[in-house]
């Protein structure tokens, strides 16, 4: 349920399944070893949490007509053949640095909105959100990113963080305006992937606000937070 990437490989191929440049077969593989593999979550989280903000910062442009033409033969929408090259080479886009790479995704964002936005009515909500949960004192914050598509959130823990043996740390949603909502029992010092339920995915937006709380073992015996807040932050939308 928490996942490693121990080797730069790993934590490269954490950074293209953000960025969307992996197939199917290899976002599967990265999905498997987020749950088993506590390093690959936390790896995966922070790349999430450094990359995913980049695309509010794109504006919306009107893109060169030959960019169109590349997209719509790579959909196969048109018979225009592809030409080899450096261009479609994988080993380029894995070394050139992932400088280049953020910037293709971004374009690729907003042509992917543009073409989208007059056929098909846009999603509910972001596909991914991110917040920054600030410890109530010194020490680093906790991050949360959202996975909309899948419903499931990873939570990842500061290093330096521990409880005591018989407490646990549960996770709350807090819609505005409404009380806190149990997303469950999470790990205290490893990443854990937190599974939302769908009418809990509906409040799960921008301006909600994701807290920790210190609990007895096992969690609230209430279905509300008895003990102190140990971190809290807003959710964003990217």
């Amino acid at each position: 349920m928490n996942t490693p990437a121990s080797s730069d490989e790993n934590d490269l191929r954490c950074a293209e399944y953000v960025l969307g440049v992996l197939s199917d077969e290899e976002r599967r593989e990265i999905e498997l070893a987020m749950q088993q593999e506590a390093d690959m979550a936390e790896s995966l989280a922070r790349w999430q949490a450094r990359l995913m903000p980049l695309n509010e910062d794109v504006a919306e442009v009107m893109p060169p007509s030959h960019v169109w033409d590349r997209l719509q033969a790579q959909l196969g929408w048109t018979q225009t053949e592809r030409r080899a090259g450096l261009w479609n080479s994988l080993s380029f886009w894995r070394w050139t640095g992932l400088t280049s790479v953020v910037a293709a995704c971004a374009l690729a964002i907003v042509l992917t909105r543009t073409v989208l936005h007059e056929a098909e009515a846009p999603p509910a909500g972001a596909q991914y959100l991110v917040a920054t949960l600030e410890r109530q004192g010194p020490g680093a914050a906790w991050t949360a990113t959202v996975d909309a598509q899948h419903a499931q959130i990873v939570v990842v823990p500061p290093r330096d963080f521990s409880i005591a043996a018989n407490h646990s740390t549960q996770m709350w949603m807090i819609p505005p305006g409404s009380k806190p909502i149990s997303l469950g029992v999470i790990d205290p010092q490893h990443p854990t992937i937190v599974h939302v339920a769908q009418d809990q995915l509906q409040q799960l937006g921008a301006q909600t606000t994701l807290a920790v709380s210190l609990e007895p073992q096992g969690g609230s015996p209430t279905g509300q937070p008895t003990g102190p807040v140990l971190a809290a932050g807003r959710v964003e939308g990217i």
